[in-house]
């Protein structure tokens, strides 16, 4: 699960203009595609309380007291009537979020133009079957399910789906068809979390 150079240049860059936005950089992927590449930025919230929506999707808190009329937001109004002092706790990313952001990022890269040619940037968040780009943002998801994809076969596989038993000193404990196995970090060429609802 390592960067290549470019990406981890792109990910220094990036980070401090997403953290002024008040969330975190999750991860990104930059994807050369000929004369256009593609950036695709995904930002998270560390104190959210409930997993981000799938990417472009926001639900906002209710009032159990609240006529559902009242929490209709005018999209045509001004940014300064949106409550930027509302407690943000559990929301989770949302449109405004993302347009922040890219906002922000698009700055940056205007100034320091890490990128030749053109490219589209997306941002968004991780959504429910998020991608890890760290050992550390798997932790908490030990006794789910993941989906591995592996530079070099284990148990005769290069994709794996199965529950994530245990990550220790670089090694990932998965379970899957009735058989255990163990997958070193430096195997994993991409990861991410398999939604299933309850």
């Amino acid at each position: 699960m390592k960067l290549s150079q470019k990406t981890q240049t792109l990910f220094d860059l990036i980070q401090p203009a997403v953290a002024v936005c008040g969330v975190e950089l999750w991860g990104l992927e930059f994807l050369p595609q000929g004369k256009r590449s593609l950036l695709r930025i995904y930002i998270d919230r560390p104190d959210a309380e409930i997993p981000a929506l799938p990417a472009g999707f926001s639900v906002p808190a209710l009032n159990p007291d609240q006529d559902v009329a009242d929490d209709v937001v005018d999209s045509n109004a001004p940014d300064e009537q949106l409550d930027e002092d509302a407690p943000e706790t559990g929301r989770g990313i949302g449109v405004q979020d993302c347009v922040n952001v890219t906002h922000q990022v698009n700055g940056v890269l205007d100034v320091h133009d890490p990128i030749s040619g053109e490219y589209i940037l997306e941002v968004s968040s991780p959504g429910w079957d998020r991608p890890f780009f760290t050992l550390a943002q798997m932790q908490p998801y030990v006794g789910q399910t993941v989906h591995l994809r592996l530079i070099a076969p284990v148990a005769n596989r290069r994709k794996i789906t199965g529950l994530l038993k245990a990550l220790e000193n670089e090694v990932l404990t998965v379970e899957f068809d009735g058989v255990t196995v163990t997958v070193d970090a430096d195997n994993i060429d991409k990861a991410n979390l398999v939604f299933a609802p309850v």
